[in-house]
């Protein structure tokens, strides 16, 4: 039987769309028909579309500006992603394409097979790597404790996804008889900064300090906690005052490194103890099934990274390496209200007090990538 051009054109229609189609979940529009792996970036506002694609154009990733981007996120996140979908459009990001999630998880079985457990196994399939960035804080409730009064939560959906997701990577203590998706690419690149390091660890069943300085140093006052050394000051408390808008909420502090870990292999084991970028008021408590610990605050009281014993490109992070200032000489940080912007961090922590910390952790990352 010959088969008509009509015919056969069907056919290939069909077998595309199969191989494309995701249940329960949206691809847009706004990206090309990029080849190969993604690498898949959780919550893809603009601001991490545009961080991801300045550490790239400008080789401090150094991988590939136009590798293909999966942008993933929950249909009821409270961001509005049409935003990223119009900065794509206007950047001409052809190799970034997004994905919603429509399906609302329930919070009940987050930690088990679930209606996203299909979409999630198809986005693994499709990614080369996986990053999940910084954000609010985790609903308490899902890692089985209440709510602190210093604990503020305004994305739960974000949340939910992301935990869920991570499980399905990973696994954890809430089911150990879970057989996670990592087994199949156990080298698989995965990392989490900030928010994303602690949805690592509460995901495989760890919990969390919900306010360091209450809960670790029974500071009660924002006085209290300018008072203390700046190492154990996790993010800038001057700018809680808001008496200037310039004032950042960030801030700087040292480090200590585990040996025989990506964090050594990062800083040169050479016992160095670099200067980061901090901006977080909680902590991980109960470390998560399968992860170690990597760096602490120099008082070793706040974990600052972790990896995973098993699946070793897995690595978390509670510092910020990704924000560009980190790398712009010419971007000045004002510290108190008041206070004239004379210096970057370049300027400040030049070499191996920091600079040098970030610019190999790309690096090092990138290698992953490059697998």
């Amino acid at each position: 039987m010959i088969m008509s051009k009509r015919h056969f054109f069907l056919l290939v229609l069909v077998l595309f769309i199969q191989v494309i189609a995701i249940p329960g979940a949206a691809l847009s529009a706004e990206a090309g028909n990029s080849p190969g792996k993604y690498v898949v970036i959780m919550h893809p506002t603009v601001a991490n579309i545009g961080t991801w694609q300045y550490l790239t154009s400008e080789g401090i990733l150094p991988v590939c500006s136009e590798t293909p981007v999966l942008g993933v996120y929950s249909g009821q996140g409270n961001y509005d992603y049409s935003l990223t979908e119009r900065y794509i459009r206007e950047e001409g990001l052809g190799h970034v394409r997004l994905m919603e999630i429509e399906a609302q998880l329930d919070p009940q079985f987050l930690f088990a097979e679930n209606v996203n457990s299909g979409v999630f196994r198809k986005i693994f399939n499709m990614a080369g790597g996986i990053v999940f960035f910084g954000g609010p804080d985790i609903p308490p409730a899902v890692y089985g404790h209440e709510m602190s009064l210093l604990t503020v939560v305004t994305d739960p959906h974000r949340h939910y996804l992301e935990l869920s997701f991570l499980f399905h990577l990973t696994g954890g203590y809430q089911d150990e008889d879970f057989v996670p998706f990592l087994e199949d690419d156990p080298g698989m690149p995965v990392l989490g900064i900030c928010l994303g390091m602690q949805t690592m660890n509460v995901a495989a069943g760890g919990t969390m300090i919900q306010d360091i300085p209450f809960d670790i140093y029974g500071r009660t006052t924002v006085e209290q906690v300018l008072a203390m050394d700046g190492d154990l000051q996790h993010r800038n408390y001057w700018s809680a005052y808001r008496t200037d808008p310039d004032v950042a909420a960030r801030t700087f502090h040292r480090i200590r490194i585990e040996p025989e870990s990506h964090m050594e292999a990062v800083a040169g084991g050479n016992g160095n103890t670099p200067f980061i970028l901090s901006s977080h008021h909680q902590a991980l408590d109960l470390i998560g099934k399968g992860y170690r610990v990597t760096a602490w605050c120099m008082d070793n009281k706040v974990v600052e990274a972790i990896e995973h014993s098993r699946y070793p490109n897995v690595i978390g992070i509670q510092f910020h390496p990704e924000v560009t200032s980190l790398y712009d000489r010419e971007s000045r940080i004002t510290f108190r209200p008041g206070e004239e912007a004379e210096h970057s961090f370049l300027d400040l922590y030049p070499g191996d007090l920091g600079e040098d910390f970030h610019r190999s952790f790309w690096r090092y990352f990138g290698s992953l990538l490059d697998r």
